[in-house]
């Protein structure tokens, strides 16, 4: 299997390429200004990178052209710079398109309002924020140019975190700035979500790739929880004083966004044999 990875340097994409050349696939991956080989990263040397700017028009042609790839995770994060998240997404989906590769784009539970707060693989895009709109274009066009591909919408990721946060994400990343106080800001108590574990969704997306399932996927973890509760979890498996997590309600400031989005992966999980863990067990203090 020779597979490519956009935004391998990325925390997902990073997880991505490390379980992609463990299983021994022949892995390319991209970065924009460094590649994960570079941080020592593990499996990062095992695959070939190639610099991509996916707001350059032509650039993936020439990637895709240079590593001849089965099949291709969209994995890159632009936020809501919609040339990078949109345009650059719909430049993946035409150039996979066109030569007949495998397209697994990896989407958000940002594309959703919270105004139904639960929501399952046929729920529409309703976005609220920039970042929410950026993706749900990019769902749109990837679906419309690439009907084969699998598109996959996830949650709040979270890794292995440690004793100084450096090993996780930048929600984790958060907690410990918090907990030390080098940060200001709160953890809400009413946002919600449905945190994934970063070796989880890189497993299930890794399934997807090698399978043909074509449409709308939900890899989410089993449990809701708000920023503040997954805060407090990720202080206690780290060791943290989680009494020094500061709570506030999003509620209460001008912040745009969905409060409380709950992504039901129950149908995809009767086609992807990876099992999607709840925060409450992953962050488990054992």
């Amino acid at each position: 299997m020779k597979i490519l990875i956009i935004g391998g340097s990325g925390f997902l994409g990073t997880e991505l390429v490390r379980r992609a050349t463990a299983a021994g696939w022949e892995t390319a991956a991209t970065y924009c200004s460094r590649p994960a080989s570079a941080t020592g990263a593990a499996g990062a040397a095992g695959a070939a990178w190639h610099r991509l700017d996916l707001r350059s028009p032509g650039h993936i042609d020439e990637v895709l052209a240079a590593v001849t790839p089965g099949a291709v995770i969209n994995a890159t994060s632009g936020g809501s710079d919609w040339v990078v998240t949109a345009d650059g997404s719909i430049r993946v989906a035409m150039a996979a398109a066109r030569r007949g590769c495998r397209l697994v784009h990896v989407s958000s539970d940002a594309v959703f309002s919270g105004s139904r707060i639960h929501y399952d693989e046929t729920c529409l895009p309703d976005p609220v924020t920039p970042y929410g709109a950026a993706k749900a274009s990019a769902e749109t066009a990837v679906r419309l140019l690439a009907p084969s591909a699998a598109v996959a919408r996830t949650s709040l990721i979270i890794g292995h975190g440690g004793s100084d946060g450096s090993g996780g994400s930048v929600h984790e990343r958060l907690v410990h700035a918090l907990a030390a106080g080098t940060h200001d800001g709160v953890l809400f108590t009413d946002d919600v979500r449905c945190p994934v574990h970063v070796e989880d969704l890189a497993s299930a997306l890794l399934e997807l790739a090698v399978s043909d399932r074509a449409g709308m996927f939900h890899l989410a973890g089993a449990d809701a929880l708000s920023r503040h509760e997954l805060g407090v979890l990720i202080a206690r498996r780290d060791g943290l004083d989680a009494g020094r997590l500061p709570a506030g309600r999003r509620s209460n400031t001008p912040m745009p966004g969905a409060l409380d989005v709950r992504l039901d992966s129950r149908a995809t999980q009767e086609h992807v044999r990876t099992r999607l863990r709840g925060a409450g067990e992953f962050l488990r203090v054992h």
